[in-house]
């Protein structure tokens, strides 16, 4: 069945090079623009203000790690090989990875980060989901991963950012407040010239 989709999409994508190339742009300008993103909350929480965009910052980026270190136990426990590689008739659009193809490193870290913003401000988290299944989605059209791969992958992250959001949420507050202290006075200097 995975092969059986993968294959009917990359056909389809094989006959619109333009809807891969489209693919290739998001999957790799879009996995560097979630993670600034996630970043970027933290410069938006106005200092000495409500922290939620900072717990959101912090807490997406953990996600996105902890997806990341999940995958490489898996990874190792259960190597499957990229599709390109195990039937050698796929076409690609972007590079030829040759690591584990299951499951997938950028659908779990976008899920991660996405499912963390969307747990902590649904109306950022939205969006952030939006570009993050543009992202997993991508990660097939362009030829590097099975379905089962990119499901998977919304799977662990998805879960990393439950046990980071709802689990580890008193060590991500500290942090928070702990790194606050160096950051808002720097970003005071900053919100005051705005």
């Amino acid at each position: 069945m995975d092969w059986r989709v993968y294959h009917a999409v990359n056909h389809f994508v094989a006959q619109h090079a333009w809807l891969g190339r489209l693919f290739e742009w998001i999957v790799t300008y879009g996995a560097v623009a979630i993670g600034v993103a996630a970043a970027g909350l933290w410069l938006l929480a106005r200092p000495g203000a409500g922290r939620k965009w900072k717990l959101a910052a912090v807490s997406a980026l953990a996600s996105a790690a902890l997806a990341l270190l999940v995958n490489q136990v898996i990874a190792h426990a259960w190597h499957r090989d990229r599709p390109f590689l195990a039937h050698h008739v796929a076409r690609i659009f972007g590079a030829r990875k040759t690591d584990a193809s299951f499951p997938s490193d950028h659908a779990s870290a976008a899920f991660g980060i996405a499912v963390a913003v969307l747990l902590l401000d649904p109306v950022a988290g939205a969006c952030f989901l939006v570009l993050a299944l543009l992202i997993a989605v991508g990660r097939v059209v362009v030829g590097e991963h099975y379905p089962g791969d990119v499901l998977a992958g919304i799977a662990v992250g998805t879960l990393s950012a439950l046990v980071v959001v709802r689990l580890a949420r008193p060590v991500v507050a500290l942090l928070v407040r702990l790194v606050e202290r160096v950051t808002d006075p720097i970003l005071a200097i900053a919100w005051r010239r705005l």
